[in-house]
């Protein structure tokens, strides 16, 4: 019987588990590709920092050296990274995933890039003959940690359904939106609204605590009300001791994310009012020595400038 070649060996058939590639292992990215790993799909990773791939090793993935060694082992390639820029090192990079991209075989873009990107790079995956989808999610680390994320989908339903035994692994529902870069539009349109949320939030329990109302006290007011939310739910333990939370989303990346917003809604000619004013309330944080922080510590620059108020009367 003759040897199948590198590239037969990668086409599965409708009863296999994809063979699963994942590019970037940060805060999101490690907890799902652990669940993969979990969920008995071969799997294959890769980061820049060696060391956290090889903790994802540890746990029954193969550790790869470079993305085109990912892309040249897997059905499916995940890529969910920093940025643009990261995205363009990883796609076109020196030895880069689409080196290895081949027919048959689906990219599921998950970095919160924008649709203008994401259209970019899937001209250029299609130019191999791959697909590509554009899939970010809705969540924050808990979320990708117990595998109850939402997947925002753009793309052909082809490689939609080619793709969703990864997705089904990682996420409690996932939501196809449209063509190419759909996804990636409402990802920004909800991390604005998140900004817009977590800058509420903070004016309110400021503004409760000037009024003499205990911050826990008020905040468990916000979480049993009308305008409570996941994010409110889940964010309580940072508001009430930001100094001890952990970074779920820094400002500095919310910042990015509203500035995309900003961006699409310039081009669509619609105004984004309370976003504009959520971004000022993020450079007043980045100003203040917090783009590193998670956003909640808008709450504290809030606090910083009435004490300035204060003492200036």
């Amino acid at each position: 019987m003759a040897n199948s070649s590198a590239e037969d060996a990668v086409t599965t058939t409708p009863t296999d588990k994809p063979r699963v590639g994942f590019i970037g292992l940060g805060k999101m990215g490690r907890p799902m590709a652990l669940n993969l790993v979990g969920a008995g799909f071969e799997t294959t990773v890769y980061n820049r920092s060696r060391a956290t791939a090889e903790a994802v090793g540890e746990e029954g993935a193969r550790v790869a050296d470079s993305p085109h060694e990912v892309a040249a082992s897997a059905d499916v390639v995940i890529t969910m990274v920093a940025d643009e820029a990261a995205v363009e090192s990883v796609y076109r990079g020196a030895a880069g995933a689409l080196s290895a991209a081949r027919p048959g075989q689906v990219f599921v873009e998950m970095s919160t890039i924008g649709p203008v990107a994401v259209r970019s790079f899937g001209e250029a995956v299609a130019a191999t003959g791959a697909q590509m989808i554009d899939c970010p999610v809705s969540g924050s680390v808990p979320a990708a940690t117990d595998g109850t994320l939402l997947a925002l989908i753009g793309g052909p339903d082809e490689a939609v359904e080619r793709a969703a035994p990864v997705l089904d692994a990682l996420c409690r529902a996932r939501m196809h939106l449209g063509p190419l870069g759909s996804g990636a539009a409402m990802k920004v349109i909800v991390n604005a609204l998140i900004g817009v949320t977590n800058l509420a939030v903070s004016e309110g329990l400021v503004l409760a605590e000037c009024l003499g109302i205990e911050r826990e006290t008020a905040y468990d007011v916000l979480a049993s009300s009308a305008i409570s939310s996941p994010f409110v739910q889940y964010k309580r333990d940072a508001f009430l001791d930001p100094d001890s939370a952990d970074v779920f989303f820094s400002v500095e990346l919310m910042q990015r994310d509203l500035d995309l917003a900003l961006s699409l809604a310039r081009e669509a000619k619609t105004p984004l009012f309370a976003g504009a004013v959520a971004s000022e309330s993020l450079s007043l944080a980045a100003a203040a020595g917090f783009g590193g922080d998670d956003v909640n510590r808008v709450a504290d620059v809030l606090r910083e400038l009435r004490v300035g108020a204060t003492s200036d009367q």
